[in-house]
């Protein structure tokens, strides 16, 4: 049963805001950044309003460790540059402050007007918002946020916090809820469906019906977005501990063919081969990252396009080419076909092509090559990504078990090599994935 919300539709209107005071609340300064705090003093101290808003506010109240401090202010950037002399202006889209105190940087934004506001400063084509430097008030600035749970403001001047759209209620009952229409909202700006599905792993919140449905409908919308913006979002999306529900959500909102098209034809042609070498990758990913182990991009865009690279080498082989040219030929095959939806960096393009043409390298097992091979700097991570492939089905178990024999007896060797990112130490267990 849908639990009640006291905005049922949440849309653009000026209400008077719940105000949470301190007493009603558990958010302490003592769980606050103290350079955020140091900004939001020096901002309230200098006469501008001064709050602590989306994702850290959020997370404190769900008791976890904020990733970073979000500080939304009146003062308009340029005077944020004067009262900090460790503030950098950046963007254009959105003109922002960010304040660096050694590694940490406290993100500085204006308050910016109601999103049906225009005017020379903001810029709109086809619905999405592409310039938009309009300022308005705190009471404009909350529907230009994403999500109810992303809404709240905490008031350093009394440590209220400051509810204008009924975040705390969806937050006590695990609702992802887009603020105002959401077919609009997704026009705006697509990239907020990866951030539906992203907020809701990461919380473990249901989308509301309304902010679900609407991603069926438009997902077609992410074919507009910059490849290079995907990769950021690729970054956000399979980097974060739990890949494999992610995985899983862009398949069930079909937003995964929008980000890996090639990947999703073989997965309409074979999908329990796929899904089966997929859902090993991501469950071993997440639990390197639970870990504290290095996990490398390039792996997992290895692992996602090797599908693709093997239909085309099969493809190339039948018309006479041999392996190492079939396979080459179809990494760049594959990879100048991706990059028109995510522009992947060419380190970890790099790192694919050597893991693929690894897989292939590895068959040859007479002579030096073995050795050779070994010393590469990238054997570790092709030889947990065969592992991988054996434990999703792949007929490969031979040459796994003598791959395991050979580099436990050269252990020395793979050690030498430690500059490459993954660390391979052989054990009894050789079908344990030890990857990089």
């Amino acid at each position: 049963m849908k639990p009640a919300h006291p905005e049922d539709n949440v849309t653009r209107m000026k209400i008077p805001p719940r105000i949470i005071p301190r007493s009603e609340h558990h958010i302490s300064r003592s769980d606050i950044s103290d350079n955020a705090l140091k900004v939001l003093y020096r901002l309230s101290n200098a006469g501008f309003k001064a709050y602590l808003v989306g994702g850290g506010v959020r997370d404190l109240l769900l008791g976890h460790k904020p990733k970073d401090f979000d500080v939304v202010t009146d003062a308009r950037p340029d005077q944020v540059r004067e009262l900090f002399r460790n503030c950098r202006l950046i963007g254009r889209r959105f003109r922002l402050a960010h304040i660096r105190f050694g590694d940490e940087i406290i993100e500085v934004s204006t308050f910016r007007a109601a999103y049906h506001v225009t005017d020379g400063e903001r810029h709109i084509e086809d619905g999405r918002i592409i310039r938009d430097n309009i300022y308005g008030d705190i009471d404009d600035d909350v529907w230009r946020r994403d999500f109810t749970a992303n809404s709240l403001f905490y008031n350093i001047d009394d440590q209220s916090i400051v509810d204008y759209v009924g975040a705390m209620a969806d937050i006590e009952a695990s609702w992802l809820r887009m603020i105002g229409d959401p077919a609009e909202r997704y026009r705006e700006d697509p990239v907020r469906m990866l951030r539906a599905i992203r907020f809701s792993v990461k919380l473990d919140f249901k989308i509301h019906e309304d902010t679900e449905k609407q991603i069926h409908e438009l997902n077609h919308l992410l074919n507009d977005i910059p490849p290079a913006r995907l990769f950021e979002e690729f970054m956000k999306l399979f980097m974060s501990g739990k890949s494999l529900k992610v995985y899983h959500l862009l398949r069930e909102f079909s937003l995964f063919p929008h980000m890996f098209p090639l990947t999703q034809q073989i997965l309409e042609q074979d999908e329990a081969r796929v899904d089966s070498l997929l859902h090993r990758v991501f469950l071993n990913t997440d639990e390197r990252i639970h870990d504290d182990k290095p996990v490398s991009p390039g792996f997992l865009i290895a692992a996602l396009l090797w599908p693709s690279v093997m239909e085309f080498m099969e493809e190339y082989k039948s018309n006479g080419l041999a392996d190492q040219d079939a396979i080459m030929l179809a990494s760049d095959t594959v990879i100048s076909q991706q990059i028109s939806s995510i522009s992947f960096p060419r380190r970890y393009t790099l790192m694919a092509r050597d893991i693929w043409l690894l897989q292939s390298r590895m068959k040859h097992r007479r002579g030096k090559r073995p050795m050779r091979l070994l010393s590469h700097p990238r054997f570790k991570a092709a030889y947990d990504f065969l592992l991988l492939r054996a434990e999703a089905g792949e007929n490969l178990q031979e040459m796994v078990d003598w791959w395991s024999d050979f580099a436990n007896r050269y252990q020395d060797i793979i050690e030498q090599n430690r500059h490459g990112r993954s660390r391979f130490r052989p054990s009894g267990r050789r079908n344990k994935s030890r990857r990089s």
